[in-house]
């Protein structure tokens, strides 16, 4: 779908009657929900854009964003339900008219929606984007989700894979690999139903740029036990330290990798942030080393040159750099601080990111892990002596945790782990036996962040 179908119409009903006369925020959920899974649009980026389009009330915009957010997370059950009300596999079904039957589902058995308004305002949506023919279609299919309980009790006697894939929409693939962490049934269970549940976002002061005094004065609420951090009800772009740079959205799971590595600083040091893109831990770590410490040096490198932009835009421009990270001999300078932010599967943002659980599968795995062993490789060629590399993933994949570790200091003996226990000012959430960090999105309020601290001896 190129474009908007929203541009240059007025609030309320879109067209006049005798038209197709979609609301506005069923119209601009569908948008979202096509252009992420046709396109590939990202929905965190797309949707701020859609909704600004809209000239939707704040009411509007948040029922869209339910709407839209909850149909991307829940498609998979979603899918499930629909399959048992078409004469044929959902894959074969029109792109068009799965999303649009999607979109209703979710409405009739997620939502407070009315059952005959769920129904017809998707119809009214459907008689625009898809014709009069497959807007009878999606009505007839909708009607009979309506007609049936949806409890899905015939999942109770399948496998406990299958059964909470169906039930809590996630690939089966990530349902087993959270289970090889926690080891406990009940445990997955919860952390998939954490990851349905919308998150108000997170924002954080940066340090000479806002306060925390001020984020909580303009309608914030300050997260306890951080000094930086808050939680917002409302629209991130619409807030103005946001607006003008001086504070960032930012999940209080990334604020603590910032701050317990932070905790290893001593004056004067040099520190990279070698994958920085889009740019939230890099200025966190800059604005604070800024405030703290005017002798201290910092870069940032993001190789992919649209997203070095976005850090250029939050860290001073002269400190940003666009390099291939694995290879060492891009870099003219080595450093005492290295933050290997890899990128990975993204198994701890699900909540977050709601189109995530459909993007990666287990095949995208060994690219990946091939990728965060050579950005580990690079940061030790760079790494002074006596230096600390944090090595961090927003996943508790165990290929991308704890074998990244082992495989590590398997490979070079003059590393061993500086346990984030034993840093008097750390975070202690999801902090293990073994030094390294787990947090969980069901036990800790945040993302699912691996952090493990390597100290280079000598």
């Amino acid at each position: 779908m190129q474009g908007s179908l929203l541009e240059d119409l007025p609030s309320g009903k879109v067209y006049q009657l005798g038209k197709p006369n979609p609301s506005q925020s069923r119209l601009v959920a569908y948008e979202l929900v096509y252009q992420v899974n046709r396109d590939g649009a990202y929905a965190n980026i797309r949707l701020p854009e859609l909704l600004t389009k809209s000239k939707m009330n704040k009411a509007d915009k948040a029922f869209t964003t339910e709407l839209a957010y909850g149909t991307l997370r829940m498609q998979g059950r979603h899918d499930y339900i629909a399959t048992k009300y078409i004469d044929r596999k959902f894959s074969e079904v029109d792109p068009k008219i799965q999303d649009l039957l999607r979109i209703g589902i979710h409405q009739i058995t997620q939502m407070r929606v009315a059952d005959h308004a769920a129904v017809s305002e998707t119809v009214e949506v459907a008689k625009l984007v898809a014709g009069e023919s497959k807007a009878s279609y999606v009505n007839a299919v909708l009607r009979k989700v309506t007609a049936s309980s949806n409890d899905l009790v015939e999942l109770a006697d399948l496998p406990n894979l299958e059964r909470l894939s169906v039930s809590y929409s996630h690939p089966e693939w990530i349902i087993s690999s959270f289970y090889d962490q926690l080891k406990d049934w009940a445990e997955v269970e919860k952390l998939l139903a954490a990851n349905n549940l919308p998150a108000a976002p997170d924002i954080v002061a940066w340090p000479g740029k806002s306060s925390i005094t001020e984020l909580v004065q303009l309608g914030a609420t300050q997260i306890p036990g951080f000094s930086n951090a808050a939680n917002l009800d409302g629209i991130p772009s619409e807030f103005d330290p946001i607006i003008q740079r001086r504070a960032g959205v930012q999940d209080r799971g990334s604020q603590i990798v910032v701050e317990n590595f932070l905790t290893t600083a001593t004056i004067g040091q040099s520190w990279l942030d070698m994958c920085a893109g889009p740019g939230g831990k890099a200025a966190y770590l800059f604005h604070s080393l800024s405030q703290n410490d005017s002798t201290a040096t910092f870069l940032a490198n993001e190789p992919i040159p649209h997203r070095a932009e976005l850090v250029k835009r939050v860290v001073n421009n002269q400190q940003v750099v666009s390099f291939d990270a694995t290879d060492p001999d891009n870099f003219s300078l080595t450093f005492d601080r290295i933050l290997v932010d890899a990128p990975c599967t993204g198994l701890g943002a699900l909540r977050r990111r709601p189109e995530a659980r459909w993007r990666k599968s287990i095949n995208d795995l060994k690219e990946l892990v091939t990728l965060q062993r050579n950005l580990l490789t690079s940061a030790y060629k760079l790494l002074n002596p006596n230096g600390i590399i944090a090595y961090v993933t927003c996943s508790p994949h165990i290929a991308e945790t704890k074998g990244q570790v082992l495989d590590f200091l398997a490979r070079h003996k003059d590393m061993s782990i500086l346990p984030i226990s034993t840093l008097a000012d750390a975070h202690k959430q999801g902090v293990l036996t073994d030094g390294t960090m787990q947090l969980w999105t069901h036990q800790d309020q945040s993302d699912g962040m691996f952090m493990v601290l390597f100290k280079k001896v000598g």
